[in-house]
């Protein structure tokens, strides 16, 4: 079965959108050669910095013919009927329909429409302007003289060539020659823009991949990664130190490069006073650069890894050099910011009523900070206010949860007024993903308890499903007063998360708080603390992804949880026991048989039949409902205690007592007796087993 080569050549994608274009591209143009009817074996996508390539297996030659048969109206129908049943079949005129026959519905006409199959190159060439055409490109442009016109093609930056080839793997291939903004598809490529810039023909895709590595292209982008990370980590270990891997600015690099080239630079030890963190941004953000330390390390070297695109011939020197050039005054920059920092503002003598508000000192640089962050009325958000205010509702909030986790109150709320304050450090401004990071740095040099120091990092955390959870009391209460005010807020002012659009982070927020109660063990009642029941479900949201994503079940989590609960601590624990539980040869049966209880009982319910308040023993006329009735009161008692305690697999170890009796129940005793009495005497008494196992979970909300 013929191949198909698809290559899109242009000056450079910017590297954060070239997988997902490929992707896009490998998308669009197999479904639209499905839909066209054709079909394929596989699909593979490659890119690099200046080309989008498609290799498809085993497309078939031809789509199929294809026979319609379209039923009409019936053929004393009027003739508007028959009109418009003769546009939609794309008939000119009713002799060209059949008529059928129907013994009920008498005689109607049936469009019989035939459509022959077309050639998969005739194919290709219908959709592929269309799809290039309408490229979903987040960003695109317009370029040349053609530019102009409306409805000129847009592309990310200017689209250069295009090749399409078609073919099997013996025979020769064809060049299918569509064409779009005057570039027409051809079997011609082009290498490495510098090393080997002239044109390639191609066949198929092995010679096409085998003709780009020959002019310094590597196609593969995960090749590309290979090489690099490889390459960088030998380079560091011959210089004897190891590699700081970065998977995101893996990614990055080698998006920029077709032909990676990895090289060592260097810059003063001097500036290694500044923190590995500045550093390491500084240069992966200023000039796309890895990292290194000593061999076993903890803090880094003044050596740093570049990737070019180009083998140079003086051996990367001139490379190297200029590079070193950029990161030199981007780390002396850094390093002014450092020293700022850590110097006193200004105009401190404006800032003295901010600090009276918040307990500061002045005489401390991030105290400073803070003071000035409220004295700005910095806005956190327009209708929830300034960052000062957000600070002065965590600060109360925090004072509450301190009572409940344990934490120092004093130092929780050192660490509340403090949490904010590298906000208005120059290294966060000039990194905001350093928030917090600089802020306990800053807080450790001007002699912070350790506990606060590391609050006033890790209460953004955890700020996703793989983050680190805090472990610190002062951390978790503080990390729990900045979540829950962030929730409290933007539920208060109805800017809820909406679909897939949560521009707040508001889910991240609640697994967040869900996370901490449940991996740090502490017991805080949501809806008491956030009094917001619509904001508790959605805390039970994020509760069911959690605890599914641990392993789970959901009917499980839907038996153990009710709209009211606010305990999620409690029901984490409830599930893993009754997920212990359920699987046990007592669980399985005993389900069984409170199901087959509750079930009747329900049934009874819905009829509305009478069931008698409680349960009355005179009224017990068999062994089998007397034998029950003790068992349930024992095994109700017991399990009671024992959730008391919390205890929840022994609580469910007693009531798997029940299941003997349940089934001698269901076996000997008639429930619906014919007397009113002892019949409502013994759905009370299906009542007393629903209400015990209940205690622990719904069972009629659990599979099997």
């Amino acid at each position: 079965m013929p191949d198909l080569l698809l290559e899109l050549r242009s000056e450079e994608i910017p590297a954060r959108m070239q997988r997902k274009a490929a992707g896009d591209l490998k998308k669009l143009v197999t479904d639209a050669l499905v839909e066209a009817g054709l079909s394929y074996e596989g699909a593979r996508e490659y890119w690099t910095p200046r080309r989008l390539t498609l290799d498809i297996r085993g497309l078939t030659a031809r789509s199929a013919d294809v026979r319609e048969e379209r039923k009409g109206p019936r053929t004393d129908a009027n003739e508007k009927a028959i009109e418009g049943f003769l546009r939609g079949a794309g008939l000119s005129s009713i002799s060209e329909a059949q008529v059928q026959s129907d013994p009920k519905k008498g005689d109607f006409y049936v469009a019989v429409i035939s459509k022959p199959g077309r050639a998969a190159e005739e194919i290709v060439a219908a959709v592929m302007p269309d799809i290039i055409r309408n490229f979903p490109w987040a960003k695109s442009m317009r370029w040349g003289k053609a530019s102009v016109k409306p409805g000129s093609l847009r592309w990310v930056r200017p689209l250069q060539s295009i090749v399409c080839t078609f073919g099997t793997e013996h025979e020769e291939t064809v060049v299918i020659p569509f064409e779009i903004d005057g570039v027409v598809a051809s079997n011609v490529t082009y290498g490495h823009r510098f090393h080997a810039p002239g044109p390639i023909t191609v066949k198929r895709f092995e010679d096409y991949a085998a003709g780009l590595e020959k002019a310094y292209v590597v196609l593969d982008a995960e090749r590309r990664k290979d090489i690099i990370l490889h390459d960088a980590r030998d380079v560091a270990f011959a210089n004897g130190l190891e590699l700081v891997e970065d998977d995101g600015l893996l990614e990055e690099v080698s998006g920029l490069v077709e032909w990676p080239q990895v090289l060592m630079g260097s810059f003063e030890e001097d500036y290694l006073s500044i923190p590995s963190e500045i550093i390491r941004l500084t240069i992966k953000t200023n000039q796309k650069c890895f990292v290194t330390r000593p061999q076993a390390g903890e803090t880094l070297s003044n050596r740093f890894i570049l990737v070019a695109n180009i083998q140079a011939t003086d051996g990367g020197k001139e490379i190297i050099h200029g590079n070193g050039k950029v990161v030199r005054a981007r780390l002396s920059d850094a390093l002014h910011f450092w020293k700022r920092d850590q110097g006193d503002l200004p105009d401190l003598e404006t800032l003295e009523a901010s600090a009276k508000k918040f307990g500061l000192d002045l005489k401390k640089p991030l105290d400073q900070r803070m003071a000035k962050l409220d004295a700005l009325n910095v806005t956190f958000h327009a209708k929830l206010g300034s960052q000062g205010e957000r600070v002065a509702r965590i600060r109360a909030l925090a004072a509450d949860l301190a009572k409940i986790t344990g934490a120092d109150a004093a130092l929780v709320d050192r660490a509340v007024v403090l949490a904010k304050a590298d906000l208005r450090t120059e290294a966060v401004g000039e990194f905001p993903e350093l928030q917090g990071v600089m802020g306990r740095k800053y807080a450790s040099l001007q002699g912070e308890n350790a506990s606060v120091a590391t609050a006033v990092e890790d209460h953004y955390k955890p700020q996703g499903p793989s983050d680190r959870v805090p472990e610190d009391k002062v951390a978790i209460t503080v990390a729990l007063a900045d979540k829950l005010d962030t929730l409290v807020g933007f539920w208060a002012i109805d800017e809820k998360p909406t679909g897939s659009k949560d521009p707040y982070a508001l889910r991240r927020a609640a697994l967040g708080v869900v996370r901490i109660l449940l991996e740090r063990g502490v017991r805080l009642p949501l809806l008491a603390t956030t009094k917001d029941a619509d904001l508790l479900a959605f805390f039970h949201d994020r509760l069911k992804v959690y605890l599914r994503d641990l392993g789970a079940r959901h009917d499980l989590i839907d038996a153990v949880l009710t709209p009211e609960t606010d305990d999620v601590l409690m029901v984490a624990r409830r599930v893993e026991a009754l997920t212990a539980f359920i699987t046990s040869e007592d669980g399985k049966n005993l389900l069984a048989g409170t199901k087959r209880a509750t079930q009747l009982l329900a049934a009874e319910e819905k009829k509305g039949t009478v069931v008698a308040d409680g349960v009355s023993e005179a009224l017990l006329k068999l062994d089998a409902e007397k034998d029950l009735f003790a068992a349930v009161k024992a095994a109700s008692a017991e399990a009671s205690d024992a959730i008391a305690k919390e205890d929840f697999r022994s609580a469910m170890a007693a009531l798997s007592k029940l299941r003997a009796p349940v089934d001698r129940f269901a076996a000997d005793v008639f429930v619906n007796d014919e007397d009113a009495a002892i019949r409502a005497n013994r759905l009370a008494l299906l009542r007393l087993i629903r209400e015990a196992t209940g205690t622990v979970a719904d069972f009629s909300k659990i599979a099997g």
